[in-house]
């Protein structure tokens, strides 16, 4: 029996277009679970573990960015890939304050789909290497990356999953530059404009979030990335 690489939940409602990535990607060796519209989708969500979710925006009873942020919801670590006919900027930009892991206009080749999932898949499974290595003291701050929780001063803060990704890589590189470009592959897989702004938007997140601790500081290094800073009083 062919092993399975991930299972996948697919929700589309072209009929042929759903039909044709359904067959392509278990020819490729994914269990995929089609579903037509945003409520069966979230059904099927519910209904068992999914390594990925590749999103229709324009789908009928619940479109894809209220079921993305109800996926969120249910489990914040699940990646996914939103798929639309537009190719508005809004749009993009709603996909990533989502927390989308990517982003594809119609038409695409199924070959680009691939390896826009491989790539995901790769990056997940890399950072869930060695998961022993997960807390990490910021002046006063403790950051536990597997739970994605900041303890400040006795309090606890729930961080989204790239918030995490984010500060974790910091962390690893404490008072060393992190070029942008760098950030930007290993934790939004493309270094594009909008990729950029997103992670811009998030930098500013973790900033509030550290802003108590006089000791540390994300700082920006304008055009070529980020360096968190801890000094010792």
């Amino acid at each position: 029996m062919k092993e399975v690489k991930a299972d996948i939940l697919l929700v589309e409602d072209d009929q042929n277009l759903g039909y044709m990535l359904q067959d392509f990607l278990e020819m490729e060796g994914y269990r995929i679970d089609l579903q037509k519209n945003g409520e069966s989708g979230l059904t099927a969500f519910k209904s068992r573990q999914f390594d990925l979710c590749i999103l229709d925006v324009m789908l009928p009873v619940k479109d894809g960015f209220s079921l993305a942020e109800e996926i969120h919801l249910i489990n914040p670590q699940t990646p996914f890939i939103f798929v639309t006919a537009k190719a508005l900027q809004s749009d993009r930009i709603k996909g990533l304050k989502l927390g989308a892991d990517d982003y594809i206009t119609k038409p695409f080749s199924t070959e680009e789909l691939k390896l826009r999932i491989e790539n995901i898949l790769r990056r997940i499974g890399k950072q869930q290497e060695n998961t022993h290595n997960n807390v990490f003291t910021i002046g006063q701050i403790i950051f536990d990356f597997a739970n994605q929780v900041l303890q400040i001063h006795g309090e606890e803060r729930r961080l989204t999953k790239k918030e995490a990704l984010l500060l974790k890589m910091l962390c690893q590189n404490v008072n060393n530059l992190v070029r942008r470009e760098q950030i930007l592959l290993q934790i939004w897989g493309s270094d594009d404009y909008f990729m950029g702004r997103s992670m811009d938007v998030y930098i500013a997140k973790l900033r509030n979030y550290l802003k108590s601790e006089p000791t540390v500081n994300i700082v920006n290094i304008h055009g070529t990335g980020f360096k968190l800073e801890v000094n010792e009083l």
